[in-house]
């Protein structure tokens, strides 16, 4: 079937970016709402549609295929407290998965929470949960349709009946019990329409709300109109001291943090207010905060700071940075848990409170670790487990044992044949000579003759570690001959804030030159040809592919480009994209940042006869 082209409408638009002209006919497309750009947007559909159409038996199998992957059991690793053991389950296929909770890890799980039965399409899910520390309540947020706006709710777990308590205007926002399960603090934005709506994103507050009370007697904690854009996320120590407060700006991983001693009801007072690096509280020991943190670390460490004298003179190193990526740690039992990277990889490493190392803990092979959880006063440890090829799967680990291992809460049973394909890793030269590591997967035994369908896929920005993640999507892809790849460009966090920065602002072009090459490389080896290579990126991944498909138009035989960033010029004017400017750059702000921007926009690389 042969497609003929939409032909679309310019306008005599020229924009004037620092002394220099840029046309843009078709600027009346921004503009959603406007009946014209919803005609033209349904004509495009409805051609797409014409095209599918044609394929609907192959489209109808494939479909039935990803049924059946999809119909699994899924169960994430529980969370502890007061003794109960809270978790999600998803039986197969329901749009969303159940809240459940156990009073013993052996017993049944009775549903707590089913947000199925709150819209007939599925689009209400849970964003956020938070249990008591006695377990009686849960506190839940609600998100519609996708939505980043959240509604706050609360839930008697004995019985199992919501509350009068309901919190709105949240985005993003944690929920941080007290001890006593009296309240809890949460972050909320100003009611729509109260502000302009160019700031309706800005001037995030931390409130205390008391169950029972109406939001309006919510305590207003603390805010920062000096600074409208910190976003700030609330927490209360695990010894129930402090009121700890990160404060952070868009995607910028660099933070700031706040607290108060709730003993003494004290003043908020920083700790570390530089803004100058990544700073993420652990745990504390009485007036000692352990904090994970890369400054003067590109690869991460965790130190000791005296509250009382936070200067970086007198930081104490308990586990200084290494050779590899400190991405996490978590408090539990009388040990430190270190998540590390390793290639793109996970491990993790046991020390005690001091930062003696005591022992690895052994994982089941090439994968990730999606969740890892534990409390300082509990010796279980959960954790969450997958590969390409494996689905995810909780497991429990012992730390009390020396001799512990991980042992499996349950194996999900899943329709496919996970022996008869592998994965492995490789690496690659990008332009410049660095070294990147890419993923592929494919049948055992796969011919290199230069002619198997193969899916690229890759993420390269926002300091976003791009992980071995489970698919029935890819497992399809796979049971059809297909190859997938998945490379771990510059941009990401795979081998420390180093490895991000090399990938953003005046550098973006290094996350380009990685894809390419790795495109470049399957090739090379012969798992595929320039005819059956296609690749793949979501939102900033959109924007990848959107930009080396204009630039290397010959590369590829197909572009599925998701959700993209396409117009580097004026994208910091729609929903979110302001936050995304200390990654991306300010075209209309910063002359520098225009001419790197302008290099590589693909909205303004478009070339006739190429792409």
């Amino acid at each position: 079937m042969t497609l003929k082209p939409i032909v679309t409408r310019t306008v005599d638009v020229v924009e004037d970016y620092h002394g220099t002209p840029v046309a843009d006919p078709y600027r009346w497309l921004e503009d959603a709402a406007d009946p014209e750009v919803l005609a033209w947007t349904e004509a495009q559909n409805a051609r797409t549609q014409a095209w599918l159409g044609e394929h609907a038996p192959k489209r109808e199998r494939i479909h039935e295929r990803l049924t059946e992957l999809w119909d699994y059991p899924k169960d994430s690793a529980p969370m502890k407290r007061g003794g109960r053991y809270f978790a999600f389950h998803n039986p197969g296929l329901l749009n969303q998965p159940l809240l459940t909770v156990r009073e013993a890890l052996d017993a049944e799980p009775r549903t707590l929470l089913d947000v199925n039965q709150l819209s007939d399409d599925g689009t209400v899910a849970t964003t956020n949960q938070a249990a008591s520390r006695d377990g009686r309540l849960l506190a839940y947020a609600l998100a519609e349709s996708g939505s980043d706006w959240q509604t706050i709710r609360v839930r008697d777990v004995d019985c199992g009946a919501d509350l009068s308590d309901e919190l709105r205007w949240c985005k993003f926002s944690n929920i941080a019990w007290l001890p006593d399960g009296s309240g809890f603090y949460y972050s909320r934005y100003p009611e729509p329409g109260s502000v302009p709506t160019s700031r309706q994103n800005s001037h995030n507050r931390v409130y205390l709300h008391r169950i029972g009370d109406p939001q309006a007697d919510d305590t207003l904690v603390y805010e920062r109109p000096d600074m409208p854009d910190l976003h700030f996320f609330a927490e209360v120590s695990h010894d129930g001291r402090y009121l700890v407060i990160t404060a952070s700006i868009g995607t910028d991983p660099r933070t700031r943090i706040y607290y108060r001693d709730l003993a003494s009801n004290g003043d908020i007072v920083p700790l570390l207010d530089g803004a100058d690096a990544k700073y993420e509280f652990v745990d504390n020991d009485d007036a000692t905060f352990y904090i994970l943190t890369d400054r003067d670390a590109p690869l991460g460490r965790l130190v000791a700071i005296d509250a009382a004298d936070p200067a970086p003179e007198r930081w104490r190193d308990v586990i200084p940075e290494g050779g590899t990526p400190l991405a996490a740690v978590v408090a539990a039992g009388d040990r430190l848990v270190a998540l590390m990277l390793i290639d793109a990889q996970h491990r993790i490493d046991l020390y005690r409170r001091d930062g003696t190392f005591d022992r690895m803990i052994d994982l089941p092979g090439i994968g990730a670790v999606e969740a890892l959880s534990g409390e300082p006063d509990d010796p279980e440890l959960f954790l969450t487990f997958t590969s390409f090829l494996t689905p995810p799967t909780p497991y429990r680990y012992d730390l009390a044992d020396p001799d512990a291992r991980l042992a499996p809460l349950l194996a999900p049973a899943i329709d496919f044949d996970s022996d008869v394909y592998e994965t492995r890793q490789v690496f690659f030269h990008s332009q410049d000579g660095t070294r990147v590591p890419m993923f592929v997967s494919h049948r055992k035994g796969l011919s290199l003759h230069g002619d198997n369908p193969t899916l690229l896929y890759a993420y390269g920005g926002f300091n976003i570690s791009l992980m071995p993640a489970f698919s029935p999507t890819n497992l399809a892809w796979l049971e059809r001959g297909g190859v997938f790849a998945q490379a771990n460009l510059r941009g990401g966090e795979e081998y420390g804030e180093e490895w991000h920065q090399a990938g953003m602002l005046e550098r973006k072009q290094n996350v380009f030159d990685d894809f390419i090459a790795a495109a470049e490389w399957l090739i090379g080896n012969g798992y595929t040809s320039r005819e059956k290579l296609a690749i793949n990126g979501r939102s900033n991944g959109g924007l990848l592919v959107g930009a080396c498909l204009t630039q290397r138009p010959d590369l590829y035989g197909a572009a599925v480009c998701e959700v993209p960033v396409l117009d580097m010029l004026r994208y910091h004017r729609f929903t979110v994209g302001h936050f995304w400017t200390p990654e991306y750059g300010n075209a209309e702000e910063d002359p520098e940042h225009f001419r790197f921007l302008l290099a590589y926009s693909p909205l303004h690389n478009v070339h006739s006869g190429t792409a």
